[in-house]
């Protein structure tokens, strides 16, 4: 070799090298960028799992006990394996059939060693399990080359981790998205909704003023009657009623007008809801009053 071709190629191991180191510490870099990836995706995973588990509490959603995760005893029942007995019957059936004789398993056919099949006493292990046709057909898909010859097909590709991340870091955005439109539905009540707290309180108030008002109407048909004597009626009509109203207002709003997700307590505009009930029974008395003597 002459200097020249050793020149060249020292020059071109050079190379090589600091190729090599190169695509060494580029590979280093993705690696470091794709395991701050993988920690800063876990810990926003973390992060979400506890606040479904706060938002599961607050709507009142039971959660799943601790010993139900996934591989309990009905997984573990089902899972293919050998029996928990099966160490001692295969350590007892060994010995029991040490040197007893040369084994009768199929082995390498050079007199070298049988592998699981020469073990004696495992009788039923084989060094390469035979299959049946159709399985055999799933298990090992084959391509046909143009001799005619069977071969193995071509693995899958490798998976690229940047694109699994890329992916689940898109999962991760939907998963926030539908859980801001869930904190949104949880922060509104069951009843209206669409209504503001004031307005809720308003119609909540006065339906139960109404209701109130519709047996202010059956009371003055009994009075008429003779069931109801004066004093019941003005004692009802003044107080009594409009005391059930109040309350019945003031206990619907505290069951279906309360946010699944609230701070504190919501305001349930307790002065206006007395005003309304104590003077929408009255008025409702005083209508009724005005109606009759009008048809006469």
């Amino acid at each position: 070799m002459s200097f020249e071709e050793y020149t060249a190629l020292a020059r071109q191991l050079a190379e090589q090298r600091r190729a090599g180191e190169q695509h060494a510490a580029t590979e280093s870099a993705r690696r470091r960028d794709l395991h701050a990836a993988v920690d800063y995706l876990q810990q926003r995973l973390t992060a979400q799992g506890h606040r479904l588990d706060q938002l599961g509490r607050s709507i009142r959603v039971d959660q799943p006990p601790a010993g139900s995760a996934p591989g309990g005893p009905a997984e573990a029942a089902g899972w293919p394996g050998p029996p928990s007995g099966s160490g001692s019957a295969s350590g007892s059936g060994s010995a029991s059939g040490f040197g007893t004789g040369p084994s009768t398993a199929p082995g390498t056919g050079d007199g070298g060693s049988d592998g699981a099949a020469g073990v004696p006493g495992r009788a039923g292990v084989g060094a390469y399990p035979e299959l049946p046709a159709g399985e055999a057909r799933l298990a090992l898909p084959t391509a046909v080359s143009p001799a005619g010859v069977g071969v193995p097909a071509q693995r899958a590709a490798a998976v690229d981790p940047a694109v699994e991340l890329e992916l689940a870091r898109r999962m991760a955005d939907e998963a926030d998205r539908h859980g801001q439109q869930a904190e949104l539905l949880a922060q509104r009540p069951a009843l209206l909704p669409t209504w503001s707290p004031l307005a809720r309180a308003v119609a909540v108030y006065a339906a139960s003023g109404a209701a109130a008002g519709v047996l202010v109407l059956a009371l003055v048909l009994a009075s008429g009657v003779g069931m109801v004597d004066g004093f019941t009626l003005g004692a009802w009509i003044c107080a009594g009623l409009p005391a059930v109203a109040f309350f019945g207002g003031y206990l619907v709003l505290g069951r279906w007008g309360r946010p699944a997700m609230v701070t504190g307590t919501p305001p349930r505009y307790l002065p206006l809801g007395f005003l309304i009930c104590f003077l929408l029974v009255p008025m409702a008395y005083c209508a009724y009053l005005l109606l009759v003597r009008g048809l006469r």
